[in-house]
């Protein structure tokens, strides 16, 4: 039973509550959460030479965060339609954060990147909450960790929706 216990609590722990994905290093940077608007949008600029995530940003309403992270890159955005939001994330890093897959609660789904090195998968511990905001670490090349916070969403949802990823889905 305290095996099954300590098993279940590392699981929960490292899918959900404050994991961080990466090596890490450099700058930290964290966006605040905007409590007045959902996120409405991601933006991610990606290395053409190495494919590294180089920055990232998150639209709140209308305005885009401050962008984490390097200069350069080719930039690449998804918006969500009204009262989409993300639910889960998928992604890998090797060195630095190579790839991301944003999963919304209307079955889409945008890539950044290419999937290269350790991969992980991120979805909040609560079927109803969503993300809110991203924090991690950049050095001159690009992002080097990245986790994300999620909690419940700001506008009232119509659906109840239960993330489910499935390695065939990448």
């Amino acid at each position: 039973m305290l095996l099954w216990l300590t098993l279940a609590l590392l699981w929960s722990t490292t899918c959900w509550a404050g994991q961080i994905y990466g090596l890490g290093g450099g700058q930290y940077f964290s966006t605040t959460p905007d409590y007045d608007n959902d996120i409405t949008g991601i933006r991610v600029s990606v290395g053409s030479v190495l494919g590294l995530i180089k920055s990232i940003q998150l639209r709140h309403g209308s305005f885009w965060s401050e962008r984490h992270g390097a200069e350069g890159g080719k930039t690449q955005e998804f918006l969500l339609r009204p009262g989409e939001h993300i639910i889960a994330i998928l992604g890998s890093y090797k060195g630095y954060l190579r790839y991301l897959v944003v999963y919304t609660d209307q079955g889409r789904s945008a890539a950044f990147g290419r999937e290269e090195g350790n991969s992980f998968t991120a979805f909040p511990d609560q079927p109803w909450r969503v993300l809110t905001g991203i924090f991690g670490h950049h050095k001159l090349l690009g992002i080097t960790s990245i986790g994300f916070q999620w909690d419940d969403p700001r506008e009232e949802l119509t659906t109840v929706r239960t993330p489910t990823l499935s390695y065939a889905e990448k």
